[in-house]
């Protein structure tokens, strides 16, 4: 945490993710506000995650080949633009009040989404190389650290803010931790990228045939999107349950803080389950969690029966998802990280917006209950096809031998 570079890197995650989050929960109250629609809340997520199923893979392919830091730079700086936008727009439109006075959130949210995608696999695959041996597993617990604790703060900050300061407050918080990253970058050493070598194909193709060869990664992959998947609700549907047990604006930042608390608890208890627990055993034994907790939510008639539901399903979420992002690192080869790691991305965000998308039109066409009684169901399914004993295949060794143009990887 207070190493130069990694450390510089954990606390400007920190600060952005929150920045974030204060946004999007902000931004799914004005749109809910302005439109009383989950449809609408849903776009949001669409649109600021939409981008990465069709960009991630090619932003995956730089991080393979080109500068870290200029990779991150721009896509930092891409979701500064994005913030101030969202801030400016609350300044000049302070009292949304239809569809069509809330466009201009989706035109950020999508480039905030596109920073994303030119930033987010970089920074994913480098974190192997900015370790010592024998530190990956507490490297990805602190590196998923930052989104828990920006799920406990960023929901009830920009709740906060929004109930007391208005929404321009809210954004312009979001602005100042955009920028406190960019700066935070300066500080970072970044490390350098592994020799290209002329017999290994670069391309998007032979990350995607890598994982195709390995069944357990690509397993590992599915369970990431259904776990992206079910942690939409927390978002897309957490201002129509507040309605629906009849809360207001601050109760939809506690709910999503609740889902963030619960979070928090799955990575502090992840390491003592490492003892007993095999990380394949951690990640079953999240999902079926988060499907309880999903299913809390599907049946909660008051505040508080909602406010525990979030924060059992991020407990869940939470175990399983770090534990299955271990895995995923300690299978993949390093020439191959980038690509992987933009696939992992395009698994955990890019199904997001689809996720959204259904909450939000199974929510204004069925009710909010059966939204989350879906996603549930989806998670049930998951834990069903997911065993622990998945987990045991060979792994494919880490010094992969580059052979023509393509990546064939050794057996252990």
């Amino acid at each position: 945490m207070f190493d130069r570079s990694f450390g510089s890197l954990f606390w400007g995650k920190l600060l952005t993710v929150t920045g974030t989050l204060v946004q999007s929960i902000v931004a799914a109250i004005v749109v809910f506000e302005a439109t009383d629609s989950a449809l609408m809340v849903g776009l949001v997520s669409v649109f600021q995650f939409g981008p990465q199923l069709l960009l991630t893979p090619l932003a995956g392919k730089w991080a393979d080949t080109y500068s870290a830091f200029k990779q991150v730079l721009a896509g930092r700086g891409l979701c500064f633009v994005g913030s101030v936008i969202l801030a400016v727009w609350a300044y000049l439109v302070p009292d949304p009040d239809s569809g069509r006075d809330v466009v201009p959130v989706f035109f950020a949210s999508c480039i905030i989404g596109l920073g994303f995608v030119v930033g987010g696999p970089v920074m994913q695959s480098m974190i192997p190389r900015m370790i010592r041996p024998g530190e990956l597993s507490k490297a990805m617990a602190l590196n998923s650290s930052p989104m828990t604790i920006g799920r406990v703060a960023g929901p009830a900050v920009g709740a906060l803010l929004t109930v007391h300061f208005g929404a321009v407050a809210a954004f312009s918080v979001a602005v100042f931790t955009q920028l406190a990253f960019l700066i935070l970058l300066f500080f970072i050493r970044f490390p350098a990228q592994p020799e290209r070598l002329a017999t290994t194909d670069y391309s998007v193709r032979a990350g995607l045939r890598h994982v195709w060869s390995d069944r357990t990664l690509l397993m590992l992959l599915a369970v990431t999107a259904a776990l992206g998947f079910a942690s939409e609700p927390s978002v897309t549907l957490a201002p129509p349950l507040a309605d629906h047990v009849g809360g207001a604006a601050r109760l939809v930042g506690e709910l999503s803080s609740a889902f963030g608390l619960g979070a928090l608890l799955g990575l502090v208890l992840l390491s003592p389950l490492g003892r007993w627990l095999s990380h394949a055993a951690i990640t079953s034994l999240g999902i079926w969690i988060m499907a309880g907790g999903l299913v809390l939510s599907a049946v909660s008639t008051v505040a508080p029966m909602a406010t525990a539901s979030f924060a059992v399903a991020g407990f869940g979420f939470m175990a399983a998802f770090t534990a299955a992002a271990t895995l995923i690192q300690e299978r993949v080869p390093d020439v191959l990280r980038g690509r992987v790691m933009a696939l992992w991305l395009i698994a955990f965000i890019g199904f997001r917006p689809i996720g959204a998308a259904i909450d939000g039109v199974l929510a204004d066409v069925v009710s909010v209950e059966f939204a989350f009684a879906v996603s549930a169901a989806l998670l049930a399914l998951t834990g069903v096809w997911w065993r622990p004993g998945r987990a045991t295949a060979s792994v494919p060794d880490p010094a992969a031998t580059p052979v023509g143009d393509s990546v064939v990887p050794g057996r252990a």
